[in-house]
């Protein structure tokens, strides 16, 4: 790596940290600017900070070795979540800003009550920001460190290979490196530092993506879009360019059939496409989605951001990555680790300069993705233990200090989880794994009166000892990962419907309270709607025909831009269709919306 490279990481990362300490001020006033900026996000921030989120270090290295190793097609692990995202537009995202929380775990005592909603509270708050987040973020510094690896970081610094830093393995002194510079970055500022930096991140990360996307395919090795075709399907024993894994022929009539040269198993690819958005952890949003929601300025911006995160997340972002993953095959078919494919590209193709914009970008996309990590995972910490049932009388000094102090402990458990890690695509499926089960009742708790505390402390304690145990239990193991989460979701399921009829329901008081806040539709709260006299804010039969067009409107502009991409006309005009009929549709289905008046927040419960 050149100095020039050098001197460009170096100074973005001063600028990264200036503007961390810039805004540490403002992030000092109180809980609520440390974790949700004061409720005054406009859309288009927040929702280009819920991009810049899910955009990490990790997630190039992660679809370059999922297409190494499953082709195009294995990336529907993470595109099935596109359902649940545009469900979010729809149905969730007015609702989590109508709720005024800082936390979405502090929902719970907004829709539960007693003893039950208070063990359900600490219970997630503390599942969700320690054993579950943690995790998440050694996956991200995994991937950091896989490409300091890549890059020769150390050697670049004077250490030999094989070599110790002050008595430490290079890899433990590169894990304390990044633990401290994040931790800088994110405890200084609290969520307005993350969200007015991700703008930027967002942006030089994506402009990191495409720039190794244009230098790998037009080097020689590769030749242009049309020997990237060719050579990458030359490579594989699998259709690694299919979009989805199936046979489609017109021999004697339309015949569809699963795929022999399927990367992925037709149990894996079903429970992606029809299991996996919903029964996942994040079925009504997220945590982080959440947390910029609650921020948003009101539920018009709430709406709006959602529906931006979605086109920069599946439109834009997929296609870079899938590109240079494919490249990667052609130049480097033989490689043991395909997630190495990414930054190797980057050291044998990119020029001086570019390189170290290339590196910045990704650095960028760490920060922004880690430091959401951090302050989410924090935010549980101190706003649904530390100050709910630990100091109740804490100022909103004491509530900063336990923020940044929950903050270090979250980064170093973190830092410790990527040492002891080896693959971030493993970790990912792990990660999926013990979050699965319990996401139907976190639906459901929105649009049936039924749902109680204990259905959700069930539903949620059984996904996360299920997942682990199928997932790392020597005996218990299921290699199948859709088989695996069929298992999950269905032995779920059984513990939360058992434990939910044998406990009595929510009081009609505490049902009443919630549905007046919400003001859910559907038939669900047919007996507080009867009883409050309180009409519903949005259909929610609209709501569902919503999402149903919009999940056509966007996979159909996605998948058109990549067979632009990938030369198969054919396939970019019937999916360019498919998204012209969904946005008519969509159109008229929104023509015939009443028009939802914003509702005043009620006041945050403790």
């Amino acid at each position: 790596m050149h100095w020039i490279d050098g001197l460009i990481i170096a100074l973005y990362l001063i600028g990264a940290l200036a503007l961390g300490a810039y805004l540490s001020r403002r992030a000092s006033q109180s809980v609520e600017d440390f974790f949700i900026s004061g409720r005054s996000l406009p859309w288009w921030l927040a929702g280009t900070s819920m991009a810049a989120t899910t955009f990490s270090i990790d997630t190039p290295l992660y679809v370059a070795g999922v297409v190494g190793e499953r082709g195009i097609a294995g990336n529907w692990e993470w595109w099935a979540f596109g359902v649940g995202h545009v469900a979010l537009i729809y149905v969730f995202a007015r609702l989590w800003r109508r709720s005024a929380i800082v936390t979405d775990a502090e929902l719970i005592e907004m829709r539960y009550s007693g003893r039950p909603a208070a063990v359900l509270r600490v219970v997630k708050a503390f599942l969700f920001a320690v054993p579950i987040n943690c995790i998440g973020i050694g996956y991200i510094m995994l991937a950091a460190l896989k490409v300091m690896e890549a890059l020769s970081f150390w050697s670049l610094l004077g250490i030999p290979t094989g070599g110790t830093v002050l008595g430490l393995d290079p890899k433990m002194l590169s894990v304390l490196v990044l633990l401290v510079f994040v931790l800088l970055y994110a405890g200084l500022a609290g969520l307005w530092g993350v969200v007015a930096t991700d703008f930027v991140q967002f942006v030089l990360a994506l402009i990191g993506a495409v720039l190794v996307a244009w230098f790998a395919i037009r080097s020689p090795e590769v030749g242009g879009l049309g020997g990237l075709v060719t050579q990458a399907q030359a490579t594989t024993d699998f259709d690694v360019l299919a979009f989805v894994p199936f046979e489609i022929g017109w021999d004697d009539g339309l015949r569809i059939g699963w795929s022999a040269f399927a990367g992925i198993s037709a149990s894996t690819f079903f429970a992606y496409v029809f299991v996996q958005w919903w029964t996942f952890r994040r079925s009504d949003g997220g945590g982080e989605f959440i947390q910029r929601l609650a921020a948003s300025r009101n539920e018009q911006h709430a709406e709006w951001a959602a529906w931006l995160f979605n086109i920069l997340h599946y439109v834009i972002r997929t296609w870079p990555w899938v590109l240079v993953a494919l490249a990667a095959l052609v130049v480097y078919p033989d490689l043991d680790d395909p997630e190495m494919g990414y930054p190797m590209l980057m050291l044998d193709y990119l020029p001086v300069g570019v390189l170290g914009l290339a590196v910045a970008s990704l650095l960028a996309a760490f920060m922004s993705t880690v430091s959401t990590q951090i302050n989410w995972g924090a935010s549980y910490l101190t706003h649904d233990v530390y100050a709910r049932f630990v100091r109740p009388e804490a100022t909103q000094d004491e509530l900063v200090l336990a923020g940044r102090v929950a903050s270090l402990l979250i980064a170093t458990i973190g830092a410790v989880a990527a040492f002891f890690s080896e693959s971030v695509a493993t970790i990912f499926r792990l990660v999926i794994a013990i979050g699965t089960g319990p996401g139907v009742v976190l639906i459901l708790r929105w649009f049936w009166w039924r749902i109680n505390a204990w259905a959700e402390l069930s539903a949620m304690c059984a996904g996360f000892l299920i997942g682990v145990t199928t997932t790392l239990y020597p005996g218990a193991i299921i290699d199948d990962f859709g088989l695996r989460l069929g298992v999950i979701t269905v032995l779920t399921g059984i513990v939360w419907i058992s434990v939910m009829y044998a406990t009595k329901p929510e009081s009609a008081e505490t049902l009443r309270r919630f549905y007046r806040m919400a003001r859910p539709g559907g038939p669900g709260w047919a007996r507080q709607r009867a009883e409050t006299g309180v009409a519903p804010v949005a259909s929610l039969s609209l709501s569902i025909w919503s999402t149903v067009a919009a999940v056509g409107l966007l996979f159909g502009i996605m998948f058109a831009t990549g067979g632009a991409l990938l030369l198969r006309p054919a396939v970019a005009l019937g999916c360019g269709g498919i998204a012209v009929v969904s946005g008519y549709a969509l159109y008229r289905l929104r023509q015939g919306a009443a028009p939802i008046i914003e509702t005043d927040s009620p006041p945050v419960s403790s």
